[in-house]
């Protein structure tokens, strides 16, 4: 419910911010909460920083997501970026950016998904900003920090004779938005779940650094895109086995025809699954889906499937069609 409810320009900021903070976890490591000009929080050695954005019409709608689901979303998608660094999440800043006559109603369930989705995670929220914005304009956007315990797990370590593998599912999240669209997300809902509420394996980012993950990142643009990323970062070429992704395509094909799943599991973002190259055996819980290996003469560094270029590398932000 964007609008219908009390609009947000019957109230100042702080009434506003007096309603929101009260909803937000704050832990011991921080010596300022949220509240004064800035929060101060003690840190390690090395702290991870990434942010990210979601804006109304293009990374969700209204008409089937809450407040509270585009909450999760915003702080799940960033805890990710930090569990695929090898880094433990820490906290998030929160930002806000509503058009006035947004409901508070709205706005409160936004935080509630927030708070509950750190909560969960066992992050602190620092704080963050509201702005208002032109009708029709909602964005919300998270920055979140993590701490290592060693050095980062970087896209640029894959090495021939690697292994790449995955730690959660594949295509999950695109069929459901598929789904979404086409009303028809009875057909499988946990795929609606998980296009609403990403699950991302955030201890399995700090549990595969310290198994020897050689490269990593979070799932977010798709399998082939996100791949793809880590063939050219480290200058080899990584080779998908079909027969490895059979199984997360079977998991989709009744709901969506073969061809879709597939699509799904090769091209769909935002997944938020952790993919990585180990060069030794694969911690518990990952699942293997092909290996590393130099170019050959004249080959680029990419991504193929079964010895096969692909030309449909997934989401992108420039290029791909609104939520």
């Amino acid at each position: 419910m964007l609008t219908g409810g009390t609009p947000l320009r019957s109230l100042d900021e702080d009434a506003l911010l007096a309603r929101i903070l009260p909803l937000f976890p704050a832990g011991t490591d921080l010596d300022v909460a949220p509240g004064d000009d800035a929060a101060v929080l003690r840190t390690g050695a090395r702290t991870i920083a990434t942010t990210d954005t979601v804006v109304l019409g293009r990374d969700w709608l209204d008409a089937w997501s809450s407040g509270a689901d585009v909450g999760h979303k915003v702080v799940l998608q960033n805890l990710a970026d930090v569990a695929a660094m090898g880094g433990r999440p820490t906290g998030v800043l929160v930002t806000l950016v509503a058009d006035p006559a947004v409901a508070l109603e709205w706005v409160l369930d936004h935080a509630q998904g927030v708070a509950d989705a750190c909560r969960a995670a066992g992050v602190d929220v620092l704080g963050g900003d509201l702005s208002s914005a032109p009708a029709g304009v909602v964005m919300a956007s998270v920055t979140a920090l993590g701490a290592l315990e060693g050095g980062p797990v970087l896209r640029s370590g894959a090495r021939p004779g690697d292994v790449l593998a995955v730690r959660g599912s594949l295509g999950l999240a695109d069929a459901g938005l598929r789904l979404l669209t086409a009303g028809t997300g009875e057909r499988l809902p946990q795929a609606v779940d998980r296009q609403r509420r990403p699950q991302p394996p955030l201890a399995d980012g700090p549990i595969a650094a310290r198994a020897g993950a050689t490269a990593m990142l979070d799932l977010s643009d798709g399998l082939l895109r996100d791949g793809g990323r880590i063939a050219r970062a480290s200058g080899v070429v990584v080779d998908l086995d079909p027969a490895a992704l059979e199984p997360f395509v079977a998991a989709l094909e009744q709901a969506l025809g073969r061809e879709a799943a597939l699509d799904c599991v090769l091209a769909g973002g935002e997944e938020h699954s952790l993919l990585a190259t180990f060069a030794a055996e694969l911690p518990e819980g990952w699942t293997r889906l092909g290996t590393v290996r130099a170019p050959a003469a004249g080959e680029r560094p990419g991504i193929v499937v079964g010895g096969r270029v692909v030309t449909h590398t997934g989401w992108d932000h420039f290029h791909g069609d609104p939520a």
